[in-house]
């Protein structure tokens, strides 16, 4: 995060266990927490925060995140170099791009 940008999900102790997680903290998860685990283990998604059905991980893409009912919930939006060069994009979404949006990484269940 940049100097201007500030975390929209403060966590000062840092022991927070159901909070966003950022590429930062997966890097870290990755590397250390799980770095002894079998190159072949299946990663998985569930369905919803409460755990049900689960989906293996499929895909991924770079976009923005705003959240739009609540903190903890909202919608994903193109990349602004995505919107410039896609005009049915542009189309598509207009000026649905809400202005608090925050650059994520997005991760897709095959299911």
């Amino acid at each position: 995060m940049t100097e201007q940008q500030q975390d929209p999900f403060p966590d000062p102790d840092g022991e927070a266990l159901d909070r966003p997680l950022t590429l930062a903290v997966l890097r870290q998860l990755v590397r250390q927490t799980w770095a002894g685990l079998p190159g072949d283990t299946l990663v998985v998604l569930p369905l919803n925060a409460d755990g049900n059905l689960f989906s293996p991980f499929s895909n991924y893409s770079l976009s923005r995140y705003a959240p739009t009912l609540s903190p903890l919930v909202g919608d994903v939006f193109p990349l602004p170099e995505e919107l410039n060069a896609d005009r049915a994009l542009r189309e598509l979404y207009g000026d649905r791009v809400p202005d608090i949006t925050l650059p994520a990484l997005v991760l897709y269940p095959l299911g």
